[in-house]
């Protein structure tokens, strides 16, 4: 007999024998993998009545609930494909996908019913079925009548499992391909590397529209048989009141500044912690540093993207070296990593080029893009991650940006990530953001814009002499913009290319 490749299948290898275990717990109600399990059966069950072939897909925008986790395993274990959206986007935004993915199904909330069954009707009459956050709907209504026991249909390694729309900050959305084997082969990795158990509790407040909490975070604790603490977003109260209990957190940056912002956060509330994650965006050094004083506890910093869910990651046992901050460490098991010059030649340690990956975790390439997928593999079969970076000394993974927010400025390339190291170390600095903007003379202009901390008065000037004190000229910002906050998308990644249009003219 063929080992079943579905994602579903792996995953449910690790739920306890006990299937009364809870598998989540929200601050009203628990579930347990038995609920999942039952489910997620009915949910199965109730898409292969709609006669929907293999393959076809399912696009959901709705918020964060257990419900919609199970039925995400529901999608997989049917055989279908699940396209997440942010739920945050809009109806202009919400067409495009529709018109790109072409999915058999819709699943919103009801309070956008309306104007999704108003486009769904455009493109040809496709279902619409709602889930609200607090589980209630017709999705779970039409599910009811089903069996609670399902056979998950037989998946083979490179079949398609889910489309992930990049954030699109430039240009238009494109939607990663992973197949079942991307995902499982990447939760297999981490559940070895995190040395996740059956007793881990896991909090979970990160969106499941994404990579980080619906992949790394919610499969490690499936895989793991462990417990999910669920609240819908970062709440800082019951944070402080769940720690105590868990053992793993994931998070983006902001959670970590905002724990640390509450003076009553400590060592007390870590008690039984053993890991804190943090990915989606960089971790300010003065972040790592802050929390380790205040903890005990030193953030493991790791690096993935839509394409291929997690590639590289600081070091989880001591005995396979210290987690530095700053740093995305080493790549994972069965991940190879190489750095390049433009020409996709690897370059030697420590000089700074573009950041290219290759394994079982890289997807096939972008949803109808053809061309785009062409260009994002070399020629040897690396898929170009679009970053810049270099090894260190202990052969980390230094993430310098973007190659898009690369400056070149009078012909020589500026990395925003060096100035902004400079900046942020200054002080009164909060955070900053580097960018450039169109200039007559030098090509790009190099623009900062600093986030003072609270209370303080920042002189742009006093800032512009101090980097000419320590960098090159050309690499000085020619202005510099004090503004109370950066804008970031949901996921916390700043929006540089919201910067560059509001200070392009300036």
């Amino acid at each position: 007999m063929s080992h079943n490749a579905n994602l579903y299948a792996i995953l449910a290898s690790g739920f306890p024998t006990d299937r009364n275990t809870v598998a989540i717990e929200t601050p009203s109600r628990q579930y347990s993998y038995g609920d999942i399990e039952q489910t997620s059966a009915r949910l199965a069950a109730y898409l292969t009545s709609l006669g929907m072939a293999p393959g076809e897909r399912v696009l959901v925008q709705v918020e964060k609930s257990p419900e919609a986790l199970i039925f995400y395993l529901g999608v997989l274990r049917a055989g279908f494909v699940y396209v997440p959206l942010n739920s945050a986007y809009r109806e202009a935004e919400v067409a495009y996908f529709l018109g790109d993915a072409r999915p058999s199904l819709i699943v919103c909330d009801e309070s956008s019913r309306a104007w999704i069954y108003g486009l769904a009707h455009e493109g040809g009459g496709v279902r619409v079925e709602t889930l609200n956050a607090d589980g209630s709907g017709t999705l779970f209504d039409a599910a009811q009548d089903f069996e609670p026991a399902f056979t998950t249909v037989d998946t083979r390694n490179d079949d398609l499992g889910v489309i992930l729309y990049t954030s699109g900050t430039t240009g238009r959305s494109k939607g990663a391909m992973l197949s079942h084997r991307n995902m499982a082969s990447n939760a297999q990795v981490l559940h070895q590397y995190w040395g996740w158990q059956s007793s881990d509790v896991l909090l979970h407040m990160l969106p499941i529209f994404h990579v980080h909490g619906l992949f790394v975070a919610a499969h490690g604790a499936l895989l793991a048989g462990a417990r999910m603490i669920w609240l819908p977003k970062l709440d800082i109260e019951q944070a402080l009141h769940y720690l105590p209990r868990c053992t793993v957190m994931m998070g983006v940056p902001t959670y970590y500044v905002r724990l640390l912002a509450q003076p009553e956060f400590g060592r007390e509330h870590c008690k039984s912690m053993r890991l804190f994650v943090s990915g989606s965006a960089p971790l300010l050094q003065e972040t790592f540093e802050a929390f380790q004083q205040r903890t005990g506890h030193f953030i493991l910093e790791r690096y993935g993207m839509s394409e291929t869910v997690m590639l590289t990651s600081n070091p989880y046992s001591p005995e396979d070296g210290p987690r530095l901050g700053g740093t995305v460490g080493r790549p994972l098991p069965g991940v190879s990593v190489r750095i390049t010059n433009d020409v996709d030649q690897a370059l030697p340690d420590l000089e700074i080029g573009h950041v290219q990956v290759r394994g079982e975790n890289v997807f096939s390439g972008y949803w109808q893009m053809p061309d785009k997928t062409r260009e994002s593999f070399t020629d040897d079969g690396w898929f170009r991650t679009g970053d810049v970076g270099h090894w260190n000394s202990q052969g980390y993974l230094v993430i310098v940006g973007r190659s898009k927010d690369l400056i070149i400025s009078g012909g020589y390339n500026v990395y925003p990530k060096e100035i902004e190291l400079m900046i942020d170390e200054m002080p009164g600095v909060s955070e900053s953001a580097v960018v450039g903007v169109p200039h007559p003379d030098f090509g790009e202009a190099v623009v900062a814009v600093v986030v003072p901390q609270p209370g303080v008065m920042l002189d742009p000037i006093a800032i512009q002499h101090h980097l000419k004190a320590s960098i090159a000229n050309f690499k000085v910002p020619k202005q510099v913009h004090i503004i109370s906050e950066l804008p970031r998308n949901t996921m916390g990644k700043v929006q540089k290319n919201v910067l560059r249009e509001r200070y392009q003219t300036s």
